[in-house]
């Protein structure tokens, strides 16, 4: 029996939107540090934003997971996630407060909440189990191509307009709306028979152990694994004091690029090696990583060197923690409860995200960077002990 090809229409229409999506947010996402600096707000307000719009989006996440199980057919929910996700961020164009950014924020990350289950249960419905690493790597891969383009459209946005951030953020709106148009019009979803009403509860209950253990590692690591946005204000404030704030802020833009492409070149490598190494050792691999990082933050001098290294091991062990956790979580779980797993692991990431940005934002403020990343620190490398003790199904 000829086995089914895993790059179809469906996988490559999710991709696109990944990246389509991506590109939009990250314009966004690269230029609001500076933003908010014009606003006259400091570090504490960075992580609010990011945490409160992570939290409430990881409720949506799982909330969408349950119902969407329920369903005949995902994603017409997929397609008006993507629409609010454009929405939102375009609406930082109207802000003219901290808390105006905040709610705009939200709203596109609530979006973002509702489709990310439904985008991914269509994307393990699409491909065998044995190609769930080459599938999620490449969404990923695509996604975070999205989010190369994003800050340098950004740059030049800023560039040709004098800094003329709500010019910026109108233009988020083209991407953004052909997220949606893509996972409307080319990905093509699968006839499934919709699982049965069964309490909440209970379909928390069917989740299978090993997927247990491996959600509460997933969450030990996402306590400390702050938004990568604080990379950036990172940068410009270390690299201030020797090449002066308008070329730090530039300098940190370009860091986060790399760091992206970084994320994009070996997102496909990590699920690649996932089909083929055990997933829980790769994982906690690039958990490991994460630590590695942020020790580099607080032992090595703030020189360009330094934070060149602190932007590239970010994005790989991005790359390899984004890939792995959905393919573990494919894999741990039945594929009639895809969206409820899904949901579940999207739920715990975005809790982890509101109390990491929160957590790091606020110990910034309060004592120093230094003492910020030295807690992420340390949840890393528990989460990596962690996670390798998950086993995970071989595969024939």
């Amino acid at each position: 029996m000829k086995k089914a090809p895993w790059l179809n229409r469906t996988v490559l229409g999710v991709g696109l939107a990944s990246l389509f999506s991506d590109w939009s947010h990250e314009i966004a996402t690269a230029a609001m540090p500076a933003f908010l600096a014009t606003l006259g707000v400091a570090a504490a307000w960075l992580g609010i934003i990011e945490g409160v719009s992570d939290g409430l989006a990881s409720f949506a996440k799982m909330g969408s997971g349950y119902y969407t199980d329920r369903l005949q057919r995902r994603k017409p929910i997929a397609v008006a996630g993507y629409l609010a996700t454009a929405l939102g961020t375009g609406a930082f164009a109207l802000a003219t407060n901290a808390w105006h950014v905040l709610f705009a924020r939200a709203g596109a990350w609530l979006g973002r909440g509702i489709r990310t289950p439904v985008r991914k249960a269509l994307l393990a419905a699409s491909v065998p189990r044995s190609a769930y690493g080459r599938a999620f790597g490449l969404e990923r891969m695509m996604d975070t191509i999205g989010a190369i383009i994003g800050p340098v459209t950004a740059l030049f946005i800023l560039e040709a307009t004098q800094h003329n951030y709500r010019t910026l953020f109108v233009w988020t709106l083209v991407p953004g709306l052909l997220a949606a148009a893509v996972i409307a019009f080319l990905v093509k979803e699968r006839a499934r028979a919709p699982v049965k009403y069964i309490s909440f509860g209970e379909r928390l209950r069917l989740l299978p152990k090993q997927y247990r253990k491996f959600v509460a590692a997933v969450a030990l690591f996402g306590a400390g694994d702050f938004a990568h946005t604080m990379l950036i204000l990172l940068a410009t404030q270390k690299l201030t004091p020797s090449i002066g704030p308008a070329k730090a802020a530039s300098v940190a833009v370009t860091l986060y690029v790399l760091h992206n492409v970084c994320y994009a070149g070996f997102a496909f490598v990590a699920g690649s090696l996932a089909d083929r190494l055990p997933k829980n050792r790769l994982l906690a691999g690039g958990y490991a990583l994460a630590g590695v990082m942020t020790l580099g933050i607080i032992l090595l001098p703030p020189t360009l060197w330094t934070m060149v290294g602190v932007f590239v091991l970010g994005g790989i062990y991005i790359a390899i923690e984004e890939t792995l956790e959905d393919s573990m979580c494919a894999e741990l779980v039945d594929e009639s409860h895809h969206g409820m797993a899904f949901g579940v692991l999207a739920t715990v990431n975005g809790l982890g995200d509101f109390v990491s940005s929160i957590a790091v934002g606020l110990l910034w403020s309060a004592f120093s960077p230094e003492v910020a990343f030295g807690y992420s620190a340390v949840l890393f490398f528990l989460g990596a002990l962690m996670i390798a003790q998950v086993k995970t199904p071989r595969l024939a």
